[in-house]
C-alpha cells in the first residue's frame, strides 16, 4: 500500500511540474490552483508512505516518476523538443529507480 502511496505522489507530481509551468509564474488562476492541490496531494501522499518505507528508495521512485513523468507529458502534449538522447536518459533514470528500490527496502 505504501508503494502505491509513492507511485500516485510522483504521478501527482508530474501534475503540480506540468501545471507550475501552464500558471506562468502563478499568473494565471487554473493552473495555480490545480498547481497547489497537485503539490498538495504529491507531499501529502508521500509524507504518508514515509511512515512505512525508508526514504532514499520512496524518495528516488517519487522524484524519478515526476521526472520522467514531466518530461514525457512535455514532448506528448508542450511540444518539447524529443530526442535519442532524451529517450535514453529518462529510461535511464526509470532503471536507476528501479534499481535502487530492488537494491533496499526490507519494509
Amino acid at each position: 500500500m505504501a508503494w502505491l502511496l509513492v507511485i500516485v505522489a510522483g504521478l501527482l507530481e508530474t501534475g503540480f511540474a506540468v501545471c507550475l509551468k501552464l500558471s506562468h509564474g502563478f499568473t494565471r488562476l487554473w493552473p495555480t490552483i490545480a498547481f497547489c492541490v497537485f503539490a498538495l496531494g504529491s507531499f501529502g501522499l508521500l509524507t504518508l508512505a514515509l511512515k512505512k518505507l525508508d526514504v532514499g528508495p520512496a524518495y528516488a521512485v517519487w522524484t524519478g516518476i515526476g521526472a520522467a513523468g514531466t518530461a514525457i507529458y512535455g514532448m506528448v502534449f508542450l511540444g518539447d523538443l524529443v530526442s535519442t538522447l532524451k529517450i535514453v536518459s529518462i529510461s535511464l533514470v526509470i532503471i536507476g529507480v528501479v534499481g535502487l528500490q530492488l537494491s533496499g527496502s526490507a519494509h
